[in-house]
């Protein structure tokens, strides 16, 4: 084994990495820089886009010589039993270390969007569940749960969070986003950031950025966003979640903005990143993203081009495999088309993450010694946990919920006999075992029609499909009608399926003309609620749909966002009464299907008005939930104030459960600026607490707000906290209102860096 020293792990990092590049041959380091995705399937039914047209041809054996940067996907391309998938993963790394003149294994990743995507590994809820949880603590144990898991099959680096805030809600990755707001997403991703990071998993920050702007909702389309939407609304969590969060890496988006796509920009990815932002750690490429600069975008005229303008923007990673950073980067660097300082700047930035991982210590082994059990009780107990608190709860006007346990029930249909109900397109079910028909989900997933049987034992519970989830086929009213006639209550099952480009009605690719009930679903609904009997609406889905058609017509309504493996026993729980429903919506629920494909933060221009017949207001808006329970905000102390612009203030309430059963409430935090220099939002948030009471307990709530969470950019870009009247708004959700705090800003404009505040603290206090 070398003694030089960039194997002394006494030596500070960088020492080890300049010695070992000025040992390295050309070649050698560009392999640093790409992934290679072995077994990918290239049959133009793949689980990345263009994956058939993009895969490339590579001899493994010749490849490795050289060394190798990335691993892709070892467990989440096929199915492969965790401990075998171990030891294979661990026979790759052993082959590349023997292969190769410095021994240096490669860096190993995996998708971790709502769980290890592995087969067998728990199916946690999506991230935009995590949103509706407000539940910053249990996102992160989860963060650290799966790092864990991905730790123990030998996997490094995973490709989550997606910390793109909502924009349209006919997007099809609505599902993994973590919501509308970009201080929500911001905390709740910066929380599965601290945990995975916890666990010794490099974070993968994604899409960055603006990919969930794109116009028209469409997957990968040019995004039309201006600058301020940018600083105000897409950066944000990216900033925490790198500066609170301490992730290690940041995956560049596919779509351009302006015309320059976000892996040809260099103000992006290295001067607001690096220069402003400070990061340090790697940037790689979304899945064929360098190869798209030429094929999509044409920025570039050839592989070589694509790589050059990648390599200046600041893309040290070519994932999932080796194109353009192979030969044609190195041929480019030959004939001196491309500098090898770029060359050189990426593989430094790469050869330090892999120091810090450990794997240029002479004492770096393959084996990680570890038992894999990657839905272990643990893990069922955190996604059930997790599961329970998304629930939301829209409507229960009479009191319908919880259901009498002696009741007749009919539980009727698409998704209510459907274990992949319960799962989003990065779940290994729905992401990969699609492909693989002939093998078995692996993990247990009961269904809402197995867990309300389970949950109420002395229920009489019948069932019928009704239809299809996107099929216009009717034919299956009539059983399902007569079901629910017999019955004293019906549950409606309504929802998406899960997919990839345009094989679900959810997910990837998968994006929506308007906001209706997909197939014949409506129909569906309509037919039910004609029969008299009561109708409680459950929905698993990925998206918000219109439900103003509805409004005051049904017994209840209970939103649920692909709330994972334990999503059925959870919702039984709420309809149940076992589970006091605590989730609040972290998308409005809009009233009319083509009426709202924007998002509550708005300016007065994109609010109801009397210059358009179209109401945008949404039927449920932003932060809204209810409970079995009631509760009561007390004693407020938020009295009108003048601080200076670089000062902070204190409001405190009171928060009383008085009801007869513990739950938890949601208390929000909402910024509105009454006149600017520039037109703001009417209402944002800009912070938030839970907090869980039993019958009659209390907690005294304190927000400690600082001026710089009313900074904007000013009409030149700069971001300013500008003199001038504040409102501070404790609410329970974006438009209701309890309490509220009238501040003036007083002294001059302040110009804010990079190290401005960027959340409101909260503290809980025993009454």
């Amino acid at each position: 084994m070398s003694t030089a020293p960039w194997r002394d792990p006494a030596l500070p990092a960088a020492v080890r990495v300049d010695d070992l590049m000025a040992r390295m041959t050309l070649e050698e380091k560009t392999a640093q820089l790409y992934g290679v995705w072995v077994g990918a399937a290239t049959d133009g039914d793949g689980v990345a886009p263009l994956q058939s047209e993009m895969s490339a041809d590579y001899d493994w054996d010749e490849l490795i010589t050289l060394g190798l940067g990335q691993l892709t996907r070892s467990f989440g391309t096929a199915p492969v039993e965790p401990a075998l998938g171990a030891q294979a993963l661990a026979h790759a790394q052993r082959r590349i270390t023997e292969a190769s003149r410095f021994g240096i294994p490669a860096v190993a990743h995996e998708e971790c969007l709502a769980g290890f995507t592995a087969w067998q590994a728990t199916a946690y809820p999506v991230p935009l569940a995590w949103g509706a949880t407000f539940d910053p603590a249990l996102v992160e144990e989860l963060g650290g749960r799966i790092g864990r898991d991905l730790r123990a099959a030998g996997v490094h680096q995973g490709l989550a969070p997606v910390l793109d805030v909502v924009r349209d809600l006919r997007w099809g990755r609505v599902e993994e986003t973590i919501g509308e707001d970009p201080y929500l997403v911001g905390t709740i991703g910066t929380a599965y950031v601290r945990g995975l990071e916890s666990a010794g998993i490099v974070a993968t920050l994604k899409h960055f950025a603006g990919y969930a702007s794109s116009a028209g909702a469409r997957n990968l389309a040019p995004v039309r966003a201006g600058g301020r939407e940018l600083a105000e609304v897409t950066l944000p969590p990216f900033e925490m979640a790198l500066r609170e969060g301490g992730a290690r890496s940041v995956m560049a988006a596919y779509t351009e903005t302006d015309g320059v796509p976000a892996s040809a920009d260099p103000r992006l990815l290295t001067d607001l990143l690096r220069e402003d932002w400070g990061f340090t750690g790697t940037v790689v490429a979304d899945y064929f993203g360098i190869s798209f600069l030429q094929s999509l975008h044409r920025v570039a005229a050839d592989p070589a081009e694509a790589a050059r303008v990648a390599l200046e923007a600041g893309i040290d990673v070519e994932l999932p495999t080796v194109s353009c950073y192979g030969k044609p980067l190195v041929a480019a660097v030959r004939d001196g088309r491309i500098p090898e300082a770029l060359v050189d700047r990426a593989v430094r930035r790469v050869l330090l993450q892999k120091c810090e991982l450990g794997l240029l210590d002479p004492d770096w082994s393959p084996e990680t010694g570890e038992e894999i059990d990657l839905d272990s009780a643990a893990n069922r107990s955190l996604a059930r946990q997790l599961a329970e608190e998304s629930v939301v709860l829209l409507d229960n006007p009479d009191g319908v919920l919880p259901l009498a346990p002696d009741a007749r029930i009919a539980v009727v249909g698409p998704r209510a006999a459907d274990a992949l109900a319960m799962l989003g397109c990065y779940s290994f079910p729905s992401h990969v075992l699609t492909h693989h028909p002939e093998v078995p989900l692996g993990i247990d997933i009961p269904t809402v029609l197995d867990a309300v049987k389970a949950e109420l034992p002395d229920a009489k519970v019948t069932f019928a499909e009704g239809c299809g989830v996107s099929d216009p086929d009717t034919s299956g009213f009539t059983e399902a009608v007569a079901r629910a006639s017999e019955a004293d209550v019906c549950v409606a099952v309504l929802g998406d399926r899960a997919g990839l480009f345009g094989r679900g009605t959810s997910g990837e690719g998968c994006d929506a003309e308007d906001l209706r009930l997909p197939g014949a679903q409506a129909e569906f609904l309509d037919a039910l609620v004609a029969t008299g009997v009561p109708v409680v609406l459950v929905l698993l889905t990925g998206r918000p749909y219109a439900l103003g058609r509805w409004q005051g017509r049904l017994a209840a309504v209970v939103q649920a966002f692909f709330p994972g493996e334990e999503g059925g026993p959870a919702l039984a729980g709420v309809l149940s009464g076992r589970v006091n429903p605590s989730g609040r919506l972290p998308v409005s629920v809009p009233n009319r299907p083509g009426g709202q494909p924007w998002t509550y933060l708005q300016p007065p221009l994109g609010l109801a008005g009397e210059v358009s017949n179209l109401d945008p207001t949404p039927l449920y808006p932003f932060g809204y939930g209810r409970s079995y329970t009631t509760f009561a905000w007390e004693d407020f102390d938020g009295p009108e104030a003048e601080i200076p612009t670089d000062g902070s203030y204190d409001l405190s309430l009171t928060v009383r459960n008085t009801g007869d059963r513990a739950g938890a409430e949601v208390v929000q935090l909402y910024l509105h600026d009454p006149v600017a220099s520039v037109t703001r939002p009417d209402v944002r948030l800009i912070g938030y607490q839970r907090v869980e009471l039993a019958p009659g307990e209390s907690r005294r709530l304190t927000f400690r707000f600082h001026t710089d969470l009313s900074s904007f950019p000013d009409r030149t870009g700069t971001r300013i906290v500008e003199p001038g009247d504040l409102e501070l708004r404790l609410a329970a959700s974006s438009t209701d209102v309890r309490h509220r705090a009238r501040l003036r800003l007083t002294g001059p404009a302040r110009t804010l860096g990079a190290g401005r505040e960027l959340r409101c603290e909260a503290e809980v206090a025993e009454v």
